[in-house]
């Protein structure tokens, strides 16, 4: 029951906004949003991969892979037939400039371009917070942060994820809040919550924690005028039990080479993909 009722809260979501939300005009199209959700899931009652469409799980790997081993890359990306950043950085030669994997790796560094070697520039976030998790997991300071004001103008998109605060309770479970300025709750939305669940699920396996609650924190939380058909026809399904996720081998001490093979997603029976265009 659990399981089902992690699901529940997402259609909550899409429902509240197609009937309460607010019709704006933003930079690439008219939306309904709501400001200031939130979502819970406890990991130990199932992985949060969404059962009422089915979700590209491979896709959430290789771009978590990409992030952890600090890459803007995005051909690296098309190489593994991944093509959801292609939109946003099709015009500056597929790098995506200092987005998400710059900034957890390299965080202060100058960027140059996507090809550059930033071997030991910037501050590790990462490698930080593994260190806290194993000497200080009491630590209020375990925080990861994909926000940078000074290097925005030379992103292909400022991020959307830009913090994620980690914490361990005395049972040595670990939890994660994540705070989303903006979410494509349709289309962007499911793939954010698996990731940072993926994440959790990773960090603990290499300090030999348990995962324990997801929270998710989203801003502007909008669903696009072109997306509300596929809404309807997602809220029209009843959510399945969730499936589990199984590390079958544990990845390097630093995450950096994590691959989608070190993953497996068990009892993932979901219903029909629900297509809908990505807005960038």
């Amino acid at each position: 029951m659990f399981r089902i009722i992690m699901e529940a809260q997402y259609l909550d979501i899409l429902q509240r906004i197609l009937e309460l939300g607010q019709q704006r005009d933003t930079r690439n199209g008219c939306v309904r949003n709501i400001f200031g959700m939130h979502l819970s899931f406890d990991l130990a009652n199932g992985f949060p991969l969404m059962t009422t469409k089915r979700i590209f799980w491979r896709g959430i790997c290789e771009e978590l892979a990409w992030f952890l081993r600090g890459s803007t890359n995005v051909q690296e990306l098309r190489d593994k037939r991944v093509h959801i950043w292609d939109g946003n950085s099709e015009s500056r030669q597929y790098d995506a400039g200092p987005v998400y994997g710059f900034q957890w790796r390299h965080f202060g560094a100058t960027y140059s371009d996507c090809h550059a070697n930033y071997d030991g520039k910037g501050v590790d976030q990462i490698a930080n917070i593994i260190h806290l998790l194993r000497s200080n997991p009491t630590s209020r300071r375990m925080v990861l942060s994909a926000w940078c004001p000074a290097q925005q103008d030379q992103m292909c998109l400022p991020p959307c994820h830009v913090m994620y605060q980690f914490y361990v309770d005395k049972g040595q479970r670990l939890s994660c809040m994540m705070t989303q300025r903006s979410a494509d709750v349709f289309l962007g939305l499911p793939f954010n919550i698996a990731s940072t669940s993926l994440l959790v699920h990773l960090l603990a396996d290499i300090v030999g924690m348990s995962p324990g609650v997801v929270h998710i924190n989203v801003g502007d939380a909008h669903i696009y005028e072109e997306h509300v058909d596929a809404c309807q026809e997602q809220l029209s399904r009843a959510p399945k039990t969730l499936p589990t996720l199984e590390i079958i081998e544990t990845p390097d001490d630093s995450l950096r080479h994590f691959q989608y093979s070190h993953v497996k997603i068990n009892g993932y029976s979901p219903q029909r993909t629900i297509k809908a265009k990505m807005k960038v």
